[in-house]
């Protein structure tokens, strides 16, 4: 687990509200507090789209219900309503994100870094953006089905995090 501090606050939250490169995460837990606190779950509702494709969902063309839906929603399907309520004059009293990556990304994760463990046992890696106190600190973790005194999950995501950052221009 790392914890990075950001000081380029304004570049981070273009990247983060205006722009794709968070897009992909999964959204376990947000929260908002401006004049009052706004909470998302993060928990996907398919029956929401029931029987309409144009979510991005896969319909099932004899059923027609969805399929192979994540149990979260992604950053782009919330962050339109996220910038809706932080945009304004002043600046939030304070925010939470809590993204993960979804199962199949989990697994990519695992063959690219080439660690030995069963992609199941891994529950989710995660990275925790926080605003309190005029100040924006991000930190990884993660969470496994088992015990071990081994690192190389972490190490890789820690890695994974700091390259995704330099790659967006978020040094």
């Amino acid at each position: 687990m790392i914890a990075l501090q950001i000081e380029h606050v304004g570049s981070f939250m273009n990247h983060l509200l205006l722009k794709e490169a968070f897009d992909r995460f999964l959204v376990s837990e947000a929260q908002i507090t401006t004049f009052t606190t706004f909470s998302i779950d993060g928990q996907a509702h398919p029956e929401y789209y029931e029987g309409d494709a144009s979510d991005g969902g896969i319909t099932n063309k004899a059923t027609d219900t969805q399929t192979h839906r994540e149990p979260l929603v992604h950053w782009k399907d919330i962050r339109s309503f996220c910038v809706q309520i932080l945009k304004g004059r002043r600046l939030p009293l304070s925010f939470r994100f809590v993204f993960q990556l979804s199962a199949g990304q989990i697994r990519r994760f695992m063959e690219k870094n080439e660690l030995n463990y069963d992609p199941d046992d891994i529950l989710g890696l995660f990275l925790n953006i926080q605003y309190r106190n005029q100040t924006l600190t991000v930190t990884t973790g993660s969470s496994l089905r088992v015990f071990t005194l081994d690192h190389s999950v972490d190490q890789a995501w820690d890695r994974y995090v700091q390259k995704f950052f330099t790659a967006c221009g978020l040094d």
